[in-house]
């Protein structure tokens, strides 16, 4: 799977309905409003690169209120249980 996230900037007055329209694209599990540089961050998972294309520059790019986009690639995840597994290796 390769996840992408991808910071929106959306026109203030559209930030909901913006973000309920890329909530409804194929391929995008999560979009959060935050405070900060952007307006939106967007959560992408797909299962083959040419697949993200398709998603963001022809779907989520073109959404009525997104303004700009910067997408960035996930080469690995890391989590709280992730690390804790790790570290308990031969404890059992």
């Amino acid at each position: 799977m390769i996840t992408a996230i991808v910071m929106i900037h959306a026109n203030a007055d559209r930030i909901p309905e913006t973000a309920q329209a890329i909530a409804e694209l194929p391929g995008v599990t999560e979009v959060y409003s935050c405070a900060g540089d952007v307006d939106l961050i967007a959560m992408v998972r797909v299962r083959e690169h040419d697949e993200l294309a398709d998603v963001i520059a022809g779907g989520l790019s073109r959404v009525p209120g997104v303004v700009d986009t910067s997408t960035h690639i996930a080469f690995r995840s890391y989590s709280a249980g992730d690390t804790d597994a790790a570290f308990a290796v031969g404890l059992d």
